[in-house]
């Protein structure tokens, strides 16, 4: 089992994030290739100023690799392009962890081939291989065309020898909206479905105190029939339940039996349509939605 970091890390190329304890530290990365962009300078996508629809993603990305472990970092970023997504939450994300990924630093690489901003959290942050070489870090990340602010990276309750898991963060404005991103992979093992419960509670409190409407996109490693689901419902309405049609089925590609990755919004969010892309980049299918944001407030309209 791998070892948990002694500091939680969130990256954000647009701002810098000071951490209030020991476990949180965040700083900034150099911004991706080609900058965020807002979507209302491109006439193709037919969006007046005024309209606040936006389509969102989450995707376990399975650290570039597909379901034979063949790595391809560029395949991840076209079906990402190909969902024209304003904002994505990733999940097993590598930072120059290994010979597995190339020691890459995958959210920045992915940033800079889709000129997106992001924001990186690492949950696990180990030594270097050898003296000189970057930390080795595991965790999550954010991609988004506008800018993302506050990023941050809190970690979530574990078990004696687990693997730490963490929420990650960032607030997004939208054509006048603010809204906050989350993205989380809580734990894998079948029997620790009490624990994946405390994980989502601690998620639920730092939501009430957000003050904001939130998305939240996660490898929740739940389906909806287990227990733990009441527990990421109490807050937040389930996409797929909401708008999307079948079983929805993520995992896995080869024989996709199981939905376990969600997309979950507050209710002041309106979800519009919800599709799993059969995509086999990952040993996951993702989650792809469409959703409006609520009026800017203050606004009459």
């Amino acid at each position: 089992m791998l070892s948990a970091p002694s500091l939680q890390e969130a990256t954000c190329p647009a701002a810098r994030h000071l951490a209030a304890s020991a476990l949180l530290l965040a700083s900034t990365v150099p911004a991706a290739a080609g900058g965020p962009h807002d979507r209302d300078s491109h006439p193709s996508q037919g969006r007046h100023a005024s309209d606040r629809t936006i389509t969102v993603a989450s995707f376990n990305i399975h650290h570039g690799a597909d379901s034979d472990d063949v790595l391809d970092l560029e395949r991840i970023a076209d079906d990402i392009e190909s969902w024209d997504v304003d904002v994505i939450g990733l999940q097993e994300v590598d930072r120059h962890w290994g010979a597995r990924s190339d020691f890459q630093d995958q959210a920045a690489e992915l940033a800079g081939m889709l000129g997106m901003d992001h924001c990186y959290a690492a949950n696990l942050d180990q030594d270097p291989t050898e003296p000189g070489q970057q930390r080795r870090q595991y965790g999550t990340a954010i991609l988004s065309t506008h800018e993302l602010q506050d990023c941050r990276n809190t970690p979530l309750p574990n078990s004696e020898d687990g693997e730490q898991r963490g929420l990650a963060q960032a607030d997004v404005r939208v054509r006048g909206s603010e809204f906050t991103f989350y993205t989380t992979h809580l734990t894998h093992l079948g029997h620790e479905g009490e624990l994946r419960e405390k994980q989502f509670k601690a998620v639920n409190e730092i939501v009430a105190d957000s003050g904001l409407p939130g998305l939240l996109t996660g490898d929740l490693n739940a389906a909806p029939h287990q227990p733990e689901y009441a527990t990421f419902t109490t807050l937040f309405d389930d996409v797929w339940t909401e708008v999307g049609t079948g079983d929805g089925f993520t995992f896995a590609p080869d024989n996709p039996s199981s939905r376990i990755d969600y997309i979950l919004a507050t209710p002041e969010i309106i979800p519009l349509s919800a599709e799993v892309p059969e995509v086999y980049s990952s040993d996951h299918f993702p989650v792809v939605a469409e959703v409006t944001l609520p009026h800017p407030r203050g606004s009459s309209r």
